[in-house]
């Protein structure tokens, strides 16, 4: 089984989508994952993700509203096989905390760009770049893993 855990600051709005989208494609492709998601900040703690979130998921036939927000933790670091950030502050945060090869999910179809946090965009405008950027990079992500396997 391959584990995969999805990392961004809050663990509303970027990596929930993540988890959700790559929980659609491994079911899709019947691949053994156990795939999760986590913040570097503890201060959503227990929340669902965010409502533009769960509202951009559902329309592209993805549902989080189960998720919860958990912070990152050290355990985390020998449980997963990959553990994927959003931006390149996700990244330098997992390797201040032990994550030796912390993989960038705009490193998948965009030359490294980092996958923005949506509200830095005006509306819903970001929240829909945001579900598409971490689409196209999850197709390409998951062909890698498998390529590897």
């Amino acid at each position: 089984m391959t584990k995969i855990l999805f990392v961004c600051l809050g663990n509303i709005c970027r990596s929930p989508i993540a988890e959700g989208i790559a929980k659609k494609m491994a079911k899709e492709q019947n691949l053994n994952y156990e795939i999760d998601s986590a913040g570097m900040s503890s201060f959503h703690k227990g929340a669902t993700p965010c409502e533009n979130s769960q509202i951009i998921a559902s329309n592209n036939g993805v549902d989080i509203s189960t998720q919860r927000s958990r912070p990152f933790m050290h355990k985390d670091v020998k449980y997963y096989d990959y553990i994927v950030g959003m931006d390149s502050m996700n990244i330098a945060d997992l390797k201040g905390r032990g994550v030796k090869n912390p993989i960038k999910m705009g490193d998948f179809g965009y030359d490294g760009e980092n996958v923005p946090d949506p509200y830095l965009y005006s509306g819903f405008l970001g929240f829909e770049k945001v579900y598409e950027m971490i689409e196209k990079s999850m197709k390409d992500f998951i062909e890698e893993i498998e390529k590897k396997s």
